[in-house]
């Protein structure tokens, strides 16, 4: 019997180490994943520098927001505003109108039978000049002058700016003819005339022709 007594006494120490023993062991591995966790958590906070830092430097060279933007800016800036004038300057401008000119008709020396038309812009503005389609009548002839040279291109005419135009009054080889003191001039057809003294005149006049406005008086009697 005391054998026995002995016996259970023995097996309950040792249950007894056991419990403690898993008991300690439960403890040492809770605590174990309570110091692994803090660990776990700082992965994040070290990982979060590198991100920030490298996202402003990635995105500021890639987008080149701002460069990009006053390059255009300034581009469509000089760009417009040098086609805007010129539109407004060439819109600005109306045609001529016979009775915006002074005009001088006078007998040249040469070539032979002919005159220089001199038209100068009285007004304070610039007008667009028809430069083909001058009307040049005698009042005691019928018909208007035909046209003679190259055509020209309509031109703006400043103002107190000169344009010039040849007469051809006979031709040498074309008999007979009308004297004439003074020639009727319009710078369209739909326009009024305006009566022109001939400076040295009279002239015989015959088959008479008349050019293009022209910029010079040597080009005008160049025909």
């Amino acid at each position: 019997m005391a054998y026995a007594a002995r016996s259970l006494r023995t097996t309950a120490v040792f249950a007894a180490v056991s419990l403690g023993i898993m008991a300690l062991a439960a403890c040492e591995a809770d605590s174990g994943e309570d110091t692994a966790a803090p660990s776990a958590t700082a992965s994040p906070s070290a990982a979060g520098p590198d991100e920030g830092s490298s996202t402003p430097s990635t995105a500021g060279p890639s987008d080149g927001g701002a460069s990009d933007e006053s390059s255009s800016g300034s581009g469509g800036g000089t760009a417009s505003p040098s086609d805007a004038g010129s539109d407004d300057q060439d819109g600005g401008v109306g045609m001529c109108e016979t009775t915006d000119l002074t005009y001088v008709v006078t007998v040249a020396s040469k070539p032979v039978n002919h005159a220089l038309l001199t038209a100068v812009n009285k007004g304070s503005d610039p007008c667009l000049l028809p430069a083909n389609e001058l009307v040049l009548t005698i009042a005691e002839l019928d018909g208007a002058a035909g046209h003679m040279g190259p055509d020209g291109k309509d031109w703006i005419l400043e103002a107190g700016q000169s344009a010039y135009a040849g007469i051809l009054f006979s031709h040498a080889d074309t008999p007979g003819g009308k004297s004439a003191d003074k020639v009727e001039i319009a710078l369209t057809a739909a326009e009024s005339p305006t009566t022109v003294p001939v400076g040295h005149g009279p002239v015989t006049v015959n088959d008479m022709e008349v050019t293009s406005f022209f910029g010079s008086a040597e080009d005008a009697l160049t025909y």
